[in-house]
């Protein structure tokens, strides 16, 4: 009984799981439909900033995490322009500027995330590369 679940416990851990990968533009993509779907929904519920930030801290943070390793400094590229986006849409061209103005916390809090999460996997990534090469 034990061996059996050693052996189910090394089959889960080995067992690769198909991951959703991004490119680079598919980061924009994503980031841009998740902030005009934010804005939208912002502008029903009467123009509130919260939900705006809460979206786009959501979307920088799966677009870092999704994006392919080649692609990886597109994701805090991608998060400003989808910022920008979600503004339009949350507020029109005419309220950019301020929207832009009033809600600069968020965008350089969720362009942070994505670029710490980048750096973070990017480090990762040459560590093992690094470890793979002293082996070999």
């Amino acid at each position: 009984m034990v061996e059996a679940l050693s052996r189910l416990g090394r089959a889960v851990r080995t067992a690769r799981r198909p991951r959703p990968v991004l490119t680079g533009l598919g980061c924009g993509v994503l980031a841009g439909a998740a902030m005009l779907a934010g804005g939208w929904l912002s502008r029903l519920v009467g123009g509130a900033p919260v939900l705006h930030g809460l979206v786009f801290l959501l979307a920088c943070a799966t677009v870092a995490v999704m994006v392919r390793p080649a692609d990886l400094i597109c994701a805090p590229v991608a998060a400003p322009i989808a910022f920008g986006l979600g503004a339009v849409a949350a507020g029109g061209f005419d309220d950019l500027l301020a929207t832009l103005a009033l809600e600069a916390p968020w965008l350089f809090t969720g362009t942070f995330l994505a670029g710490a999460i980048v750096l973070a996997r990017g480090s990762a990534r040459v560590l093992r590369r690094r470890r793979a090469a002293a082996r070999g």
